[in-house]
């Protein structure tokens, strides 16, 4: 059974992003609240779930939050400043959107940057032992697959809507055969050394 919360404050956060490894759009990140009640048996890390059940979970936790936010940070901005800055970015950009703000942040991972002077804690695979943090997971990657899909209308070419811009064999075969678009992440090595 994961867990309700890491700290003793009563609006604590978890925060997550999905897409870090993809070579197209955007990585995307969600920040959720829980209530002190909450409770969900089928509830965990998005990348355990089946994607039906992060469909159904979706709805679940946005009304059953106190608050949530989800941020993309695009192509152009992950080529920019790097994915894990970009990663870190949509994390803090989730964030802000919760209202009431929060007093306590756990974030999955090992990396991240302060917020305001919100004292924080990174908890390796915090997805798979955090409630806040297995939710943020579910809305990143509904959130993100849903833009995926958008795109997908697009580019067809590139199956988006089945690999979500993550470096499948066809996905690659696609970029050998008709290029780049311009919501592939150029820094990103899009295809493998010959």
């Amino acid at each position: 059974m994961l867990k309700l919360k890491y700290s003793d404050k009563n609006f604590e956060c978890g925060t997550d992003e999905a897409g870090r490894g993809c070579l197209a759009g955007p990585v995307t990140a969600a920040a959720v609240i829980l209530p002190q009640n909450f409770k969900n048996v089928i509830l965990n890390d998005s990348k355990l779930l089946s994607e039906k059940k992060r469909i159904l979970l979706k709805p679940i936790i946005e009304q059953e939050s106190i608050t949530y936010g989800v941020a993309h940070v695009y192509q152009e901005e992950i080529d920019d400043i790097n994915i894990l800055n970009a990663s870190i970015l949509a994390m803090h950009k989730s964030i802000e959107k919760l209202n009431p703000s929060t007093e306590f942040i756990i974030v999955d991972g090992n990396r991240f940057k302060p917020f305001k002077n919100i004292p924080f804690e990174t908890i390796i695979k915090g997805d798979s032992k955090y409630l806040s943090i297995a939710a943020a997971s579910v809305l990143a990657k509904t959130y993100r697959d849903e833009y995926m899909n958008k795109i997908h209308e697009e580019f067809p070419m590139y199956n988006w809507k089945k690999n979500k811009g993550y470096p499948t064999k066809e996905h690659r075969a696609a970029i050998k055969a008709f290029g780049v678009t311009k919501y592939h992440r150029k820094t990103f090595k899009l295809l493998p050394e010959e």
